[in-house]
């Protein structure tokens, strides 16, 4: 049933935008409709070629087939905003219909000019964003203790080895205390994933290397190769539990909420997580999805962190993500807790995104005055 969905939502989009590109006069003028809907059904097969056959060809060849099936639906999006806001301003062409279709022209326009930003920002390293929280029971002498945050690394064809190297070297240049991955580290869906053991295995630091599982470690009953890819780094899951790292300081964290909530599971996973931890001490909780934020609340959580949504990665399509997801991207206070939320270090499908970059969240631990 998803993927019925999926291709239909997938198939109208090809038909409104190419519709009307139509109606466009330049378009009109020099395309005979047979070569423009020629042109719409082979884009449309694009992404599905690139996911049926892309594994199977020589690595050169699937990454091209990956990155032009991907990058298409970026571009179909946006061109898709652009004319459905030209039609939305002349009422589908009942108001000023005269010059309508050259404005859709002009929309066509845009809407490649946008995915020219969004490619260029998609391919631009991941900025470092810098927080300071202060952590109620946090002792005097963990003051100063830096937590990386990364998250949504979707390692696969289209972000490989050396995209990898780079951004472990952005992490090690920031001398953290604490990294902690929180998921979707790979695509989940290519045995030859275990390629990156060996540069994620240089990830360190003198409290750890911790991590929890995303949606895409859940995918397609993928999560025992998934965990097992990231345990075999090195890295200490968190599975519904906590860990003291420090005297004073506890990190929990949570398996992903979101393929939870989809496989029908219940449970007051967050609770589960905390239960029996020392309450004197300064709490950390990780959970991929920014779900269940006012439970953690609750439980005398000082910061949360959590990733997934990419802030919409592709603007305005955070405005959906965002009516599922209110905790979007960035820093929030949530009844004396602090949330940040990682819009993602890397990107899930096109290398794009409008406006902002990818980022690494670097968080300076602060103890409070009168501790």
């Amino acid at each position: 049933m998803f993927l019925a969905v999926v291709l239909l939502v997938w198939t109208g989009m090809h038909i409104y935008v190419f519709w009307r590109a139509s109606s466009v006069p330049v378009i009109a003028r020099h395309l005979p409709r047979g070569v423009l809907w020629a042109v719409a059904s082979i884009l449309w097969m694009s992404y599905i070629v690139a996911r049926v056959v892309g594994h199977s060809a020589p690595g050169g060849i699937a990454r091209f087939l990956e990155v032009l099936g991907a990058s298409w639906i970026g571009v179909l999006f946006l061109l898709l905003v652009a004319v459905l806001f030209v039609d939305i301003v002349t009422l589908f062409g009942l108001w000023q219909s005269r010059i309508a279709p050259s404005l859709r022209g002009w929309a066509l326009v845009a809407g490649g000019v946008l995915s020219t930003i969004a490619l260029v920002q998609g391919l631009r390293a991941p900025v470092v964003q810098n927080y300071e929280v202060q952590l109620a029971g946090l002792p005097s002498s963990s003051d100063g203790t830096v937590l990386i945050l990364a998250s949504d690394f979707h390692l696969g064809t289209l972000l490989g080895k050396d995209w990898l190297s780079a951004r472990i070297d952005q992490i090690l240049a920031l001398r953290p205390d604490i990294i902690f991955l929180s998921g979707d580290i790979v695509e989940g869906d290519d045995p030859s994933e275990l390629e990156f053991l060996p540069q994620l295995r240089r990830l360190s630091a003198p409290l750890g290397v911790w991590a929890v599982t995303g949606n895409h470690e859940f995918h397609a009953g993928r999560l025992e190769r998934g965990n097992s890819l990231l345990e075999d780094t090195g890295f200490k899951m968190l599975h519904d539990r906590w860990a003291e790292v420090k005297p004073g300081l506890v990190l929990a964290g949570v398996d992903d909420l979101t393929s939870r909530r989809r496989a029908g599971e219940t449970g007051d996973f967050i609770r589960q997580a905390l239960a029996r931890r020392p309450l004197a001490s300064a709490t950390v909780l990780v959970s991929h999805t920014p779900w269940d934020v006012d439970v953690a609340a609750k439980e005398d959580v000082g910061l949360m962190l959590a990733s997934h949504t990419h802030e919409g990665q592709i603007w305005p399509f955070g405005y959906v993500v965002g009516l599922t997801h209110p905790f979007l991207s960035g820093r929030y206070e949530v009844n004396g807790m602090t949330v940040i939320v990682c819009r993602g270090t890397g990107t899930w499908g096109p290398r794009m995104r409008l406006w902002r970059r990818g980022e690494i969240v670097r968080i300076t631990l602060r103890a409070p005055a009168n501790g």
